[in-house]
């Protein structure tokens, strides 16, 4: 057995080293963390019993733990829990009726579904799709995939807002999770965390920096930072962040699938598309054009006029006209079906009443009294009866020959159809077919529109990025023009938003406000700060601690505002300049990572992923930890006491 950092190959065959070798790094993590903010909770206690905190701050406290801690030992959904610690508060009488209620009507948490519309309206122009092919493309791998997500949104970050950005990228991680056959948990968290760290490296980064930048300037005689005043400090802890990333997401970061996914389907389909004139796709590969990396989805065959090609290789080049012959599930077919420049086979489809942008995929399945049992489709003039178009057939898994019309129906097929969404509501009582289903996200992509979609997106972050608009006004203004430019319907925008998530945040910001308004969070850093003595290091890196510790549990700008005043008197009795006090507050506030609810980023990505509370601890605690060290050894030598 080798001894040294890695293990050999030889001693890995041992089931305690390969266990060792796979979660000590989370272990140490969590058991550094643990023990510091047990440390920590020692002197905590002891300072909060000197103040004499009331009832109402122990028992905001308790509650407030007490959702941390059903979150991560239980399986109860996350609204849930938020929702009942906020009901307790509220029945104590610690929240009157109007501060129970702020958080749903916070800017932040309207903000967040509010992208959820303009996110919609991307997603159903293609635009994200443009997007993920430009930005991430086809990595090899997990670790490629990490660090072509990770670095372009670091740098965007930097100066654009964070939450448009993850709102932008989580529907494109989905799909290209789904492409690579890579599980969304690897991925979602990494996300969040880059945007994280690419708004600490510039003063417009998060509006946490921009509001401790207005305390500094309103509340001392300090001049304003500059823009790039924190790139020293946020740059070095960004790309420690990013190979930390990278190095460990093999044992902290979990695999799991997302909250919200479909049961693997055992039906298949076979359908039949056209390379459209003018087709983007025409004169690429097969691999080129993105038609080999849908999972659960084969080209069996290609149709080129009187050439019939079986073997396709993923070097085949897709020419005008070709028709292609998939076998696969009903997931991926929707994707194939919102790929640009390639149209159903059927000329069917066409000839229906509605606007194809109106329509959806239905899936039904033919009953033993169905009238057209024993015929073909063509004969019983399926379109013209139903008001929908068969575009691939399902029986057994068996791959039926020939062409859709010619498909003689059996009792038990199974018809993927493309209708308007009525078809649901008429069709669901008929005797006609034993079950009627629609497909999610099936409604076709409105590709003419996506200049259009990604032009108002752009308008969007400028607007809010040079404070000419605040970003939900922005984001407000581009959802309404999403919906009226025909980007999305009013009904695809309301399905799109994430309700469980906005609940969360909006009780979420409830808590945070009760452990401010019962004076539990100034308790909290009073307590702490009150142990620094005439040490300014020791000082400094307890600012950061409690800037922190606060902003995993009420919102980032709560937390800076709180320790501000207070780190200002420390620094003013030490008799040292209040700058790396304000940068240390400035990263703490911001380097949210253990908790899903200390960032609203991390909550957007919660369910995406899949995740746990617990999820969220492992790998937050070692980026917290990190984060803290670099900042009190870094900032006091860029801007010396």
């Amino acid at each position: 057995m080798k001894y040294g950092l890695f293990p050999s190959r030889r001693s890995l065959r041992l089931p305690w080293v390969r266990w060792l070798y796979r979660h000590g790094l989370a272990w140490i993590g969590l058991g550094g963390g643990a023990m510091v903010l047990a440390i920590l909770g020692v002197y905590l206690a002891q300072g909060m019993a000197s103040v004499g905190l009331g009832w109402q701050g122990w028992l905001t406290l308790g509650v407030t733990l007490g959702a941390f801690l059903l979150n991560a030992l239980t399986s109860l959904a996350a609204e849930v829990v938020f929702l009942g610690a906020l009901a307790i508060l509220f029945l104590t009488g610690i929240l009157d009726t109007p501060t129970a209620l702020a958080g749903f009507s916070n800017p932040g948490m309207i903000t967040v579904a509010v992208l959820y519309i303009v996110v919609t309206g991307l997603q159903q122009t293609g635009g994200l799709d443009m997007i993920s092919r430009t930005v991430l493309g086809m990595p090899k791998g997990q670790t490629q995939a990490m660090a072509r997500l990770v670095l372009p949104v670091v740098g965007m970050s930097a100066f654009l807002n964070n939450t448009p950005i993850v709102a932008m990228f989580i529907p494109v991680v989905s799909d290209w999770c789904r492409k690579l056959r890579i599980s969304p948990s690897k991925l979602m968290i990494p996300l969040s965390y880059a945007a994280i760290m690419g708004g600490m490296c510039t003063l417009i980064g998060t509006s946490t920096n921009l509001v401790v930048n207005g305390l500094l300037i309103a509340e001392t005689d300090y001049p304003g930072l500059g823009l790039f005043d924190l790139v020293p400090v946020g740059v070095p802890c960004a790309l420690a962040g990013i190979l930390l990333l990278i190095l460990a997401q093999r044992w902290l970061l979990p695999n799991r699938k997302p909250a919200i996914t479909e049961v693997d389907d055992p039906r298949e389909y076979t359908v039949e598309v056209v390379v459209d004139e003018g087709s983007p796709l025409a004169g690429k590969s097969v691999e080129k054009a993105g038609l080999r990396h849908l999972p659960g989805l084969y080209l069996t065959e290609i149709q080129r006029g009187d050439q019939l090609l079986t073997a396709v290789t993923p070097q085949e080049v897709l020419r005008e006209g070709d028709q292609l012959v998939f076998v696969g599930m009903v997931s991926s077919i929707v994707d194939l079906n919102q790929i640009r420049g390639l149209k159903p086979a059927t000329d069917q489809v066409f000839k229906l009443d509605s606007p194809r942008e109106d329509r959806c995929l239905v899936e039904a399945v033919v009953s033993n009294t169905c009238p057209l049992v024993g015929i073909t489709i063509r004969e019983g003039r399926f379109r013209s009866r139903y008001g929908a178009v068969v575009l691939a057939v399902g029986r057994n898994g068996v791959r039926l020959p020939g062409k859709i019309g010619d498909i003689r129906l059996q009792p038990g097929d199974t018809l993927l159809l493309e209708t308007h969404p009525t078809f649901l509501e008429e069709r669901r009582a008929s005797r006609d077919f034993y079950l009627v289903s629609g497909v999610p996200n099936s409604d076709p992509p409105r590709h003419d529109k996506a200049p259009l979609a990604l032009g108002i997106l752009i308008a969007m972050v400028v607007l809010a990025t040079f404070g000419w608009m605040e970003m939900l006004n922005a984001a407000t203004l581009a959802a309404v023009l999403m919906i009226l430019t025909g980007c999305c319907s009013f009904q695809q925008a309301f399905r799109s938003i994430d309700w469980s998530v906005i609940l969360v945040v909006a009780a979420a910001l409830g808590l945070g406000k009760a452990l401010e308004l019962s004076g539990a969070a100034g308790t909290l850093a009073s307590g702490v700060l009150g142990i620094a003595g005439d040490n300014p290091w020791l000082a400094l890196a307890l600012v950061y601690g409690i800037t922190t510790l606060l902003t995993e549990v009420i919102t980032n700008n709560a937390a800076a505002a709180v320790v501000f005043p207070i780190a200002f008197a420390l620094s003013q009795s030490l008799g040292v300049s209040f700058i790396p006090f304000v940068v240390a507050i400035m990263i703490g506030a911001s380097a949210s990572f253990s908790t899903p609810i200390g960032y609203q980023t991390n909550l957007m990505v919660y369910g995406p992923g899949g995740y746990r509370f617990s999820d969220f601890l492992r790998i937050g605690i070692p980026f917290n930890l990190l984060f803290w060290a670099m900042t009190v050894i870094i900032a006091p030598r860029v801007y010396p006491f």
